[in-house]
């Protein structure tokens, strides 16, 4: 086994929430952390600038859906609005979803049962697009998996194998996957398979994580995150791993303690 060469990111949105985002970014990167974000249409780009933290992913689109034409324009005109945030923060990685999703993480547009083959062709039309802005910026677009049985129902395109699909058919260097471990085990488990197929097909844009049930940090369920850190380093995985996951807690010091606990799991 090599010694582990990803680095470590935390989702500023869901720790230290009683700070601004300009202070948990602070803390977080204070903590020897790189940061990410959400919506950036939430917050000061000028505040989170001003910060010494490196930004490595945010939301790369507003509004819009990989499902339908009308959708796919409104995507694709908001991603270009959000590469012109990320160039403000520095930030490589653009995050998608199959569709746009409301306060509650529900989707604008749901999906009644699996995605048609129209909706399929439409989706790697728009995301060959996609990948041809980030290519264009030098940026990289991420398409999240999700699970729809207990966070997204209704979602387009959420399990891991159709996000791998579609980044596979688009082809392209601008788009990846964001392989997001939480909603993987939530939606179709054999994470280690899952983790070691997408990095030997090269579709790997990022990883993130948290614990099932209840999308703590790492420690507080049932995934043995030590082994698949063990795996990441096996296979030579050298992007990020991040921790999008809620504090066990809602004090700082229970931030804190999450972010320790996310380090030694993936600490060999």
């Amino acid at each position: 086994m090599r010694a582990a060469t990803y680095a470590l990111a935390v989702c500023a949105e869901m720790v230290f929430r009683d700070l601004p985002i300009e202070e948990r970014a602070r803390r977080i990167h204070e903590a020897g952390f790189q940061v990410e974000i959400w919506d950036w249409t939430k917050h000061d780009l000028d505040a989170l600038a001003r910060t010494p933290a490196e930004f490595v992913s945010m939301t790369g689109y507003v509004s819009g859906s990989l499902t339908d034409e009308d959708g796919a324009a409104e995507l694709l005109r908001t991603a270009e609005e959000s590469l012109k945030a990320a160039e403000h923060l520095g930030c490589p990685r653009l995050n998608l979803h199959g569709t746009g999703l409301d306060g509650q993480g529900l989707p604008v547009v749901p999906v009644s049962g699996e995605p048609s083959g129209a909706m399929w062709m439409a989706a790697q039309r728009t995301l060959t697009r996609i990948a041809e802005l980030g290519e264009s910026a030098g940026v990289t677009f991420t398409l999240e998996n999700l699970n729809t049985a207990v966070d997204h129902p209704g979602v387009p395109f959420a399990k891991a194998a159709d996000t791998l699909a579609l980044v596979a058919a688009v082809n392209r260097p601008g788009l990846r996957m964001n392989l997001d471990l939480y909603h993987a085990q939530i939606g179709e488990g054999n994470l280690i398979e899952l983790v070691r197929s997408a990095h030997g097909a090269g579709l790997i844009g990022e990883i993130q994580v948290a614990d099932v049930p209840g999308r703590c940090e790492p420690g507080t369920g049932e995934i043995n995150y030590p082994a698949i850190a063990r795996t990441l380093a096996d296979i030579g995985y050298e992007g990020t791993v991040a921790m999008e996951a809620w504090a066990s807690g809602d004090s700082n010091s229970n931030s804190e303690a999450a972010l320790e606990r996310f380090r030694a799991a993936f600490t060999l």
